[in-house]
């Protein structure tokens, strides 16, 4: 990729005074930011004559000094002419940039440049529309008055309430006429960011840790760089993700991203948080948009769209892998079936509670708990391997059903504990029930788990569920859903890619994030240090080049130093140190 165009990473940084935002700006380098943005509106008591200069000297990487209004969704507290009084000292000491509101650009731009003083300062124009997705109309015209204020680089940020409001800011970038950024604020924007460099954006935003954004949907700076390789994505970067609701909790993006990256694939695979999941597939059909896992609860709903489905996930009735075809059709597949059942029968032999039959669960009693598209599979594939199948939902009618489509029994699920009509049982929950974050339930009471000899949570956020804790403790062989995930996702990759998973590797990503980095961070500062006492302050502000900001006076002791490292900040140092 030619330098000059690739997508900045830009930190914001939202410290409530100047010698913490110093320390912010330390760590936006160590991160791996290209530029950080100053939110001086945030800054408590902030003295632009003061202050600006001690931000802007010695600084260790490009800024944009931004006194966000509060009529742009800002904080800055004193009068406008102040305001712009910031943004004229800062286009005069040599900030990088600065950040100009739409509504009051044009005169501003206008004045700065009939001065006649050389300057290097890039001026953005900005626009923030904080409830939705202006029409495709709407949104060229607002930018073509923003490009006439004489700005340099244009700003248009949305908030989506769908995500195929994202559509129209990826059509605005890939037109636009100069440097543009285009972003849409909220959970359902989340693609925005991830993807701005393939649609050509000047810059993205991602937020030195959880807990420090600058708006709704921001990821990390971490994330960006290390899940999702945005410095290495271009315009023929193919598109795959994850579709459901809820789905941020999905550690898909990290298991396909390593696979891609360990591969050397020009591919990424994003969290696609979606609520109307043909309208979602209908504006994405592009193909550039080239595959999907589907999870809850739109499985049923791929299968339905799908103009060609192979014949496992016809009999399942649900699929959870769809591809899309040059033609622009999609082929759909099932995987958690394979995924689910090999984990249970390699729980199974490991145990000792089967041999090596090929078919381990031949005659046992299978009990799964849910009869939407996961609870499908396991039926599905348990009735496949011989087992005899009781399907358990809080819908009876849905329960009869598939238990009907498999030879079975159905039960309601609150008759579920109850239910002991022999011991050496199987266990499969296949429903939401105990994930993240209402990680104390369980779908059945821990005193019936006795019963069973093997417990499979297909949950696996958290990987140990009450449901797999409880079982436990009631002597039953637990499985987690984490084996299925992997399962079904090596499964989903082969039909992404074509190619074999790099299955060791994806699997260290995720159960041992350190070692699967290779040593690009060192272990958490937390785990190597307390701040507070005078040698380990230095050796932390050594170690981010805090030297020259102790010989500048800025932290006259250690005690001083301390004060600043609160627990946010200890996040940060763990996620900015890198060897």
């Amino acid at each position: 990729m030619d330098p000059s165009k690739q997508c900045l990473i830009c930190v914001p940084l939202t410290a409530k005074t100047v010698k913490k935002m110093l320390f912010q700006l330390e760590l936006a380098k160590e991160s791996g930011a290209d530029v950080a943005e100053l939110r001086v509106d945030l800054i408590s008591g902030f003295d632009a004559a003061a202050d600006l200069p001690v931000l802007l000297k010695d600084k260790p990487l490009p800024v944009i000094v931004t006194p966000r209004a509060k009529w742009e969704g800002g904080e800055y507290k004193g009068s406008e002419e102040s305001r712009q009084d910031i943004l004229r000292m800062a286009y005069d000491l040599g900030a990088d940039y600065i950040d100009v509101e739409l509504k009051v650009a044009g005169g501003f731009i206008q004045e700065l440049r009939s001065r006649g003083k050389d300057s290097t300062t890039k001026i953005i124009v900005s626009n923030h529309n904080w409830d939705f997705t202006p029409s495709d109309e709407e949104i060229h015209a607002t930018i073509e008055q923003m490009w006439a204020t004489g700005g340099d680089i244009v700003k248009y940020v949305t908030t989506a309430q769908d995500i195929t409001d994202v559509a129209q800011v990826f059509h605005f970038l890939s037109e636009s006429k100069g440097p543009t950024i285009g972003l849409a604020m909220g959970p359902a924007g989340m693609i925005s960011r991830l993807l701005a460099p393939k649609f050509g954006g000047y810059l993205t935003f991602g937020a030195l840790c959880k807990g420090q954004e600058s708006a709704p949907g921001q990821p990390t700076v971490q994330d960006l760089i290390e899940v999702y390789r945005v410095k290495s994505m271009d315009r023929d970067t193919m598109v795959y993700g994850v579709i459901g609701k809820p789905v941020y909790h999905s550690k898909g993006p990290v298991l396909h991203n390593k696979g891609f990256e360990e591969l050397n694939l020009n591919k990424v695979y994003v969290p696609l948080l979606v609520d109307d999941f043909n309208k979602f597939m209908n504006v994405f059909n592009r193909p550039d948009f080239h595959g999907f896992s589907v999870t809850i609860p739109y499985k049923e709903d791929a299968l339905k769209l799908c103009d060609r489905v192979e014949n496992a996930a016809k009999i399942i009735g649900a699929v959870n892998t769809v591809v899309r075809e040059t033609t622009g059709e999609y082929q759909g597949y099932n995987t958690d079936c394979e995924g689910a059942l090999s984990a249970i029968e390699k729980g199974l032999r490991h145990s000792g509670l089967a041999n090596n039959d090929e078919t381990p669960l031949k005659g046992k009693l299978f009990v799964v708990i849910g009869a939407g598209g996961a609870g499908k599979a396991l039926a599905y594939g348990a009735k496949e391997r011989h087992a005899r199948v009781v399907v358990a939902n809080r819908n009876y009618e849905r329960a009869k059903a598939l238990a009907e489509s498999v030879g079975g029994k159905a039960i309601e699920l609150d008759q579920l504990s109850d239910f002991r009509p022999e011991t050496g049982m199987i266990l499969a929950n296949s429903t939401s029930i105990g994930m993240e974050p209402e990680v104390t339930r369980s779908p059945i009471h821990k005193d019936a788990l006795s019963a069973y000899a093997l417990v499979f949570d297909a949950v696996y956020t958290p990987k140990q569920t009450q449901l797999l804790k409880d079982a436990a403790e009631m002597g039953a062989v637990t499985v987690s859903g984490e084996e299925m995930f992997y399962g079904q996702a090596f499964a989903q990759f082969r039909y992404f890619t074509d190619l074999p998973a790099p299955e060791s590797a994806m699997r260290d990503v995720i159960s041992k994030p350190a070692a699967a980095k290779k040593g690009k961070l060192r272990a958490p500062v937390s785990a190597q240090c307390s701040i507070g006492t005078y040698s380990r302050g230095r050796m932390i502000s050594t170690r981010l080049g805090f030297d020259k900001l102790l010989q500048r006076g800025l932290y006259p002791n250690s005690a001083q130093f301390g004060m600043l490292m609160d627990k946010s900040q200890v996040q940060l140092v763990n996620l900015a140190f890198r060897c």
